[in-house]
């Protein structure tokens, strides 16, 4: 395990409470969404990279899917297991070094659970010309099938500087969203934050991919726990990609 990201004591602060923010309440209709978009079907193995406390790799295993869900925060992965069925295991990994190749159908990273922590803040390398979010997606390209997808959300650089909120600053070097803010535990118990968060446009998001050797196959404005198929804009917080690793050549195994 790397060293520490920064992420984790605010993980290890947050414990339960992640589950009381907004963002976390629409979890049955991104799942719903995602299901019918990639065509996952019972029996189907998922990635869920950057889990949290597993919301939805959770709502992934009740329809019968089996899931495999890893995050660098030891508390989430905790609290996940704890309502873990036998369908779904949790692993504290840093998904900048996912050790998969080729086992599962579908990987995914939603709500910036890995994919779009990795710009800038403690416990990160980002003085490298390589995009470390790169890095997450790369990997997870090679954890899928060929012929398996890829989705993630991130968050729109379009969004985020169209609506720039008092006290966040927006690197536009790097493209990344400094927010100081205030985060409450399960007992109300305050700890001051900071929050690094990578923000990118469409076109970055497909060089990634591509980068990666992956096939774009849509890429959305959406809305947490309302994602639909709306074309890029200006409009929404979050961008979702799905892209599928290509099939192998003929004659060559994976």
């Amino acid at each position: 395990m790397s060293s520490p990201h920064w992420f984790e004591p605010l993980a290890d602060h947050l414990g339960s409470a992640y589950l009381r923010y907004s963002f976390t309440k629409g979890t049955e209709q991104e799942v719903e969404f995602l299901v019918r978009v990639l065509g996952l079907r019972p029996g189907q193995r998922v990635l869920d990279v950057g889990c949290g406390p597993g919301r939805h790799a959770l709502a992934l295993a009740a329809r019968g899917l089996e899931v495999v869900g890893v995050d660098i925060s030891e508390r989430f992965v905790a609290l996940a297991r704890d309502a873990a069925p036998p369908n779904a295991t949790f692993r504290r990994l840093d998904a900048r070094r996912l050790p998969f190749d080729a086992e599962f159908d579908v990987a995914l990273s939603l709500c910036q659970g890995a994919f779009g922590l990795l710009g800038a803040g403690p416990g990160v390398d980002a003085s490298g010309l390589s995009d470390p979010d790169g890095v997450v997606l790369a990997g997870m390209a090679r954890a899928v099938r060929p012929g398996g997808r890829v989705a993630l959300s991130a968050f729109s650089a379009y969004f985020q500087v169209r609506f720039l909120e008092d006290g966040d600053h927006f690197d536009a070097d790097r493209g990344v969203n400094h927010e100081r803010t205030v985060i409450r535990d399960d007992t109300g118990r305050e700890l001051d934050a900071d929050l690094w968060t990578s923000c990118f446009t469409p076109r970055e998001l497909r060089l990634l991919a591509v980068a990666a050797g992956l096939e774009v196959e849509h890429l959305w404005s959406v809305t947490p726990g309302a994602y639909r198929a709306d074309p890029p804009d200006l409009d929404h917080p979050e961008l979702l990609l799905v892209a599928r690793r290509p099939d192998a050549p003929h004659g060559r195994s994976a």
